[in-house]
């Protein structure tokens, strides 16, 4: 094969191109016509960089200037000056009447859905201590799955007693809430929504083991006393006294509504009455599902 003489440009301005060669090809009949060959491009000759480099510059400076507020609309926008993004407004606004909020709230809630949980696996895997093939005879099968069930019932039972007083909310109760006196012909016998005293009313919020929410409404606090119950602070009292000055305000056979518990729908669901009798002593009890 023939040598072709090579000519070597500077590093800078080589650059290789590849292109058949049909000249040779004829010039040596015995090769294939593919043969390929790599020439080097004069150094006199713009190359391909210089070129395109060339045009963007004659472009740049060709190019009609862009007026200033078409600059500004083309020129994509800060990101200080970015639209900004629209919240969804507050569902409720801070609550006036609100006085206390349970920190251990979500705590009770966790533990309740993990308690009803795991009673709920342990009743629904149960039955698969008889269905799998085992050694073991039918009243080990069923001394398994009783532990199983039971255990798991009492802790949910447990964590249901302990964490039914506790309250997640405390607010005062509204004046409209808070039910009008009777009128003053009306039967002593009979029931009656009249509070005792002026004392402002207050609202606990608690949870039941299915977390549903159940508002306890109590129209005069002096009827709270000290619980005798654990995990417990305060709770209705059961016996109460008049003070001297206070007695003139009630007659023997009265009966008052103190508190009202109910659900999150508002229907009511129990009652706290106290029925007054002599020297203002008043004995308490409860009415339907109240949550004292």
């Amino acid at each position: 094969m023939d040598r072709l003489p090579l000519s070597f440009a500077p590093a800078s301005r080589r650059l290789f191109a590849v292109h058949s060669a049909p000249s040779i090809s004829r010039r040596l009949p015995n090769r294939t016509p593919a043969l390929w060959s790599i020439a080097l491009l004069s150094t006199h000759a713009p190359t391909l960089a210089s070129r395109r480099h060339r045009d963007a510059r004659t472009l740049a400076t060709t190019a009609p200037p862009l007026s200033r507020a078409t600059a500004a609309a083309a020129a994509p926008p800060p990101a200080a000056a970015a639209a900004p993004v629209s919240t969804p407004a507050e569902s409720t606004e801070d609550d006036p009447l609100l006085i206390y909020t349970g920190p251990l709230a979500p705590t009770f809630r966790r533990l309740k859905i993990f308690s009803l949980s795991s009673l709920g696996l342990s009743i629904a895997l149960s039955p698969f201590i008889f269905l799998i093939q085992s050694s073991l005879p039918l009243s080990a099968r069923l001394g398994l799955a009783g532990i199983a069930i039971g255990t798991s019932g009492v802790s949910t039972g447990l964590v249901s007693w302990c964490g039914r007083p506790y309250v997640t909310a405390l607010r005062r109760l509204p004046p409209s809430a808070i039910p009008a006196p009777a009128p003053d012909n009306a039967p002593a016998a009979k029931p009656t929504s009249a509070v005792l005293n002026d004392n402002a009313g207050i609202e606990l919020h608690t949870l039941t083991l299915a977390m549903r929410k159940r508002i306890t409404r109590l129209y005069d606090p002096a009827f709270l006393t000290d619980a005798s119950r654990p995990f417990a602070k305060w709770e209705l009292a059961a016996h109460v006294q008049l003070p001297d000055n206070e007695k003139s305000a009630v007659t023997p056979g009265m009966e008052e509504t103190v508190a009202e518990t109910l659900d999150d729908s508002g229907r009511v669901l129990g009652r706290w009455v106290v029925l007054w009798g002599e020297d203002g002593k008043g004995e308490c009890l409860g009415i339907g599902r109240i949550q004292r």
